[in-house]
């Protein structure tokens, strides 16, 4: 039974505890009308409270059958008192409580509390950052899960929201999906929350929906608790560098509301524990300490656990991976990223035509399949609009050629699991892909 239902059979126990000692009360001033229309009450909330017990947990639970002595008991009660049969009020009340003390031993002791775990991904293809998790929950029993993509919004650059995005439509046909106007967060207040993205109102190019904010979310739940949605290079956390140059990562509003944060390793925990304790002063080390857990990021699970025979693969992409003689060419996952945008420009575009010219020659033996960020879109439009068309040109030339494999979709994994090796800009991918055993390169803007 799920703990909000539970709560609702305790409440109403101790509400017929009370209706007990009102028609001891009424017996004893000789109101019988009063009295039967009390014991009518009790009846019909019985039932109601077998009817909810009935459908949580099955018409064999063991709780059943007591309330049915309960109704019993109470209906003997009502016919004496419209008989005007001697009553004693102090025996009445004595016998219904007794029968009810019954009835929660039971659902105390017979009715397992069933818990809820609420996932939030809001772009499909961060879902890995969170699925292992789910997956655990999900092959557990004692837990109901429900994985609810969440909406988010491009932002203008005052600020404002723009367009609206809802990718519920692109999970895996294994993981059901909620939609999230379909989930009442107040009656099901779940047991925990489990969220990827820590920006809240702070993130300058998209948000989700505010509702989905993490100083909102902690009011519906008991354990609010927040895995990245990357992973990052491993950091030495005594480092003066690392300690600045990741500072913005773990400075966030997920971070500081959520209950429990989990994040890559161990040495990324000290890291966020030194630079927390630094920004909030040396004395909450001990907060940070017993928030922060080291266990791990579910997208190495992922990466792990991908198989090359498992993949479903486009039909179009076929042609591109393999000879005509049918064997395999090399694939190299080429990664450009938001920053790399960014920092360098118009630098940057002449170095992606660049590499698409060399790889181009070379596309009988080597397949290269591009993965740009997923969300260089609503960043280059929103930061940079200019930057942004002749981005554009480039996609639209790639993809019209035809030589080469442009992977927008939201499958990492299949990615990973598809590429000899890495090229590209650093990123989350490059650990990915170092996890999985492939030879890594970083592109440098300035060789051609």
């Amino acid at each position: 039974m799920k703990k909000a239902k539970k709560r609702l059979a305790e409440d109403f126990i101790s509400l017929l505890t009370q209706t007990h000692l009102e028609i001891k009360k009424a017996i004893e001033r000789s109101a019988r009308t009063t009295a039967m229309e009390l014991l009518g009450q009790c009846q019909e909330g019985a039932v109601q409270l077998g009817n909810m017990i009935e459908g949580e947990e099955g018409e064999d639970a063991a709780t059943i059958p007591i309330l049915e002595d309960y109704c019993e008991l109470v209906y003997q009660i009502h016919e004496a008192l419209l008989s005007e049969q001697p009553t004693d009020g102090s025996r009445i009340y004595d016998a219904l409580c007794r029968s009810l003390s019954q009835i929660q031993e039971s659902v105390q002791n017979d009715i397992k509390i069933c818990k809820e775990a609420v996932f939030l991904p809001y772009k499909a293809s961060m879902w890995d950052s969170l699925e292992s998790v789910w997956q655990a929950a999900d092959e557990d029993p004692d837990w109901d899960t429900y994985v609810i993509p969440i909406p988010y919004y491009d932002k203008n650059p005052d600020g404002t929201f723009r367009e609206m995005h809802y990718e519920g439509d692109q999970y895996p046909d294994h993981v059901p999906v909620t939609r999230y106007d379909a989930f009442d967060f107040s009656a099901h207040r779940p047991d925990m929350i489990f969220i990827h993205n820590p920006y809240d109102d702070y993130n300058y190019v998209t948000s989700v929906h505010p509702f989905f904010y993490s100083k909102n979310l902690k009011s519906y739940t008991d354990r609010l608790i927040y895995i990245p949605y990357f992973v990052l290079a491993e950091p030495d956390p005594d480092s003066e560098t690392d300690l600045e140059n990741l500072k913005h990562f773990c400075t966030v509003p997920g971070v500081y509301n959520a209950d429990q944060v989990i994040v890559q390793s161990e040495n990324m925990r000290k890291l966020y524990i030194n630079i927390l304790a630094r920004e909030t002063g040396e004395d909450t080390r001990p907060y940070w300490e017993k928030k922060i857990l080291g266990l791990g990021s579910p997208k190495f699970d992922k990466v792990s656990d991908a198989r090359k025979e498992d993949l479903t693969i486009p039909e179009h992409w076929k042609d591109l991976l393999y000879r005509p003689d049918g064997s395999r060419k090399k694939v190299i996952l080429y990664n450009t990223s938001v920053g790399a945008l960014l920092e360098e420009g118009e630098k940057m575009l002449k170095k992606m035509q660049n590499v698409f010219q060399v790889f181009e020659a070379r596309q009988d033996d080597i397949a290269l399949l591009w993965r740009p960020h997923p969300l260089i879109k609503a960043t280059i439009e929103s930061m940079r609009p200019q930057l942004w068309q002749e981005y554009q040109k480039i996609v639209n030339r790639y993809q019209a050629a035809g030589w080469g494999i442009y992977d927008d979709s939201p499958d990492l994994d299949r990615a990973i699991a598809l590429c000899d090796a890495y090229y590209g800009d650093g990123s989350s991918l490059v650990q990915l892909c170092q996890k999985a055993g492939r030879p890594v390169m970083l592109q440098n803007v300035d060789i051609l």
